[in-house]
C-alpha cells in the first residue's frame, strides 16, 4: 500500500493572547457605537419616499420680528393735468405756437379758418333779426286790433245806453198820451239790438285778445329759438380759436403748419407742469390691498418726497395694475414729464410677527403646508399664512421660531410626504 501523510499531520492549538482578546472586544464596541450612529438616519433615509439634493433647493428659517408690508417699483412722472385739444370744425389751422412753448389759460394756440360755418353764422343772424321784426309787428299789430276792437266795444256801450234814454223817454211820452205805442215798441227793439251788439263786441274783444296773445307768444318763441341757434353757432366759430384749458407747455403737435383737417382732428397737447403726478405698476397680487389716500415715497435727484395713492386703474394689463402717486404738498421743481422715479407705497406695518422668507412655497401650496427640516429629512407639514410682503410671509399657524422649512425647489418632491435631502 501507498502510505499517506496522515502521519505526519498533528493538531497544533494556538492560545489566544490578552492583547488579541482586548482588540477583538474594542472592535466589536466600535462596530456597536456606529450601528447605534447610523441606523437611526439610515432608518429615515429608508422611510423618506424620495431623495432630492440639497443644491436643488432653497431654506428659510422661521422667525419673528418686525414685518413690513410695502410695494417697490419704478414709476415714471405724468402730468395729471394734460388735455388734447380737438378741431371743433373741419377747416385749415394756423398754429400759433410751437413744441415746448409756454402758454397761459386763454392763450390762442390755433386758429380754424371754417368759411361754411362763419356764413351759416351769418345767415342764422339774418334770419334771427327777420324773427325779431316780425315778432316786433305781431305786438303792433296786436295792439292795433285791440284798439280797434276795444273801440267797437266803447261804441255798443254808448248805443246801448242811447237806447235805453229813448226807451225811458217814449215810455213817459206814451203815459202822458204824447206819443203811440208803436214809437215804444221801436225803442225796445232798438235797445234789445243795442244790448246784443254790446254783448258779442264784449266776447270779440276777450277772445281776439287771447288769439292776439297766441300770436305773439308764437313769434316769440321762434324768435328765442333761433336766438339760441345763433348763440351756438357763434359758440362754435370762437371756438375756431383753439385756446388753452390751463396754464403749461405745449406738449406734441399733431398736425402740420396750415393743414387742412376734419372735425374732431387731434390738433395738440398741453402739459400742466404744476399738477404732475407718478405712475406706477403694481403686480396684481398686491393690486388689492392698494387704497385711494395711501402713504407712499418717492425718490428721485438725490431727494424724497411724500405721496398718495390718487388713483388705482380698475383693468389688469399682462398681470399688472396701474397706479397713480401725487405729492402731497407742493409739486417738486425741475422735474420732466416720463422722468423716472423709485417709488415705495407703505401697506402695512406690524411688530412681533411670526414670518419666514417669501418663497414659491406659497404658491405652490396655496399656503397651506410647508416641508419641515429635521435630520436632513424635510417632511410636510401642515401651516396657515396670513399677509405676504415683498420678501416675507406671515405665518399664523403650524410652526414656531426657529424651524426650518423648503421655501423653494419644493415641486421636485412630488407632493411626497417626507424627503431626504442630501448634500
Amino acid at each position: 500500500m501507498i502510505r499517506d501523510t496522515s502521519a505526519q499531520d498533528r493538531l497544533v492549538e494556538v492560545k489566544s493572547s490578552p492583547r488579541r482578546r482586548l482588540l477583538l472586544i474594542g472592535g466589536g464596541v466600535a462596530v456597536l457605537a456606529v450601528l447605534a450612529i447610523v441606523l437611526p438616519g439610515a432608518m429615515r433615509l429608508f422611510s423618506a419616499e424620495a431623495s432630492v439634493s440639497a443644491s436643488r433647493l432653497s431654506f428659510g428659517t422661521v422667525e419673528r420680528g418686525p414685518f413690513v408690508r410695502d410695494i417697490a417699483a419704478e414709476g415714471k412722472v405724468v402730468a395729471a393735468v394734460s388735455p388734447t385739444l380737438y378741431a371743433t370744425s373741419g377747416g385749415a389751422v394756423t398754429l400759433q405756437v410751437h413744441a415746448g412753448d409756454t402758454v397761459k389759460k386763454g392763450q390762442v394756440l390755433a386758429t380754424i379758418v371754417s368759411p361754411e360755418l362763419t356764413n351759416k353764422l351769418a345767415q342764422e343772424q339774418s334770419n334771427a333779426d327777420a324773427m325779431e321784426v316780425e315778432y316786433q309787428r305781431a305786438q303792433i299789430d296786436a295792439r292795433k286790433k285791440r284798439g280797434e276792437l276795444q273801440k267797437a266795444y266803447d261804441n255798443a256801450l254808448i248805443d246801448q245806453q242811447a237806447a235805453e234814454r229813448d226807451l225811458d223817454r217814449n215810455e213817459k211820452a206814451f203815459a202822458k198820451g204824447a206819443v203811440p205805442g208803436m214809437d215804444v215798441d221801436r225803442s225796445k227793439d232798438t235797445l234789445q239790438k243795442a244790448k246784443i251788439t254790446t254783448m258779442h263786441a264784449k266776447a270779440d274783444l276777450g277772445m281776439d285778445n287771447d288769439s292776439l296773445n297766441f300770436d305773439i307768444q308764437s313769434k316769440k318763441l321762434a324768435h328765442e329759438r333761433q336766438v339760441l341757434l345763433v348763440q351756438d353757432l357763434q359758440r362754435q366759430v370762437d371756438d375756431l380759436n383753439v385756446k388753452s384749458p390751463v396754464d403749461g407747455q405745449v406738449g406734441q403737435l399733431f398736425i402740420a403748419e396750415r393743414a387742412t383737417v376734419a372735425k374732431d382732428a387731434q390738433l395738440l397737447s398741453v402739459i400742466d407742469l404744476s399738477a404732475l403726478e407718478v405712475e406706477m405698476k403694481v403686480p396684481e397680487s398686491f393690486a388689492r390691498d392698494l387704497g385711494i389716500g395711501m402713504g407712499g415715497e418717492i425718490t428721485g435727484n438725490g431727494k424724497t418726497w411724500k405721496g398718495l395713492v390718487s388713483a388705482i386703474s380698475p383693468e389688469v394689463v399682462n398681470g399688472e395694475v396701474a397706479a397713480r402717486l401725487r405729492f402731497e404738498g407742493d409739486t417738486p421743481k425741475q422735474l420732466r414729464q416720463n422722468q423716472r422715479l423709485s417709488v415705495r407705497i407703505l401697506l402695512d406695518k406690524r411688530d412681533n410677527v411670526l414670518t419666514v422668507q417669501r418663497g414659491s412655497f406659497v404658491d405652490e401650496s396655496g399656503g397651506s403646508y410647508a416641508y419641515l427640516v429635521h435630520d436632513g429629512i424635510a417632511e410636510k407639514h401642515p401651516i396657515r399664512v396670513g399677509a405676504s410682503s415683498i420678501d416675507k410671509v406671515e405665518i399664523l399657524d403650524g410652526l414656531k421660531e426657529g424651524d426650518k422649512i423648503v421655501i423653494s425647489g419644493t415641486d421636485s418632491f412630488k407632493n411626497a410626504a417626507k424627503v431626504a435631502i442630501s448634500r
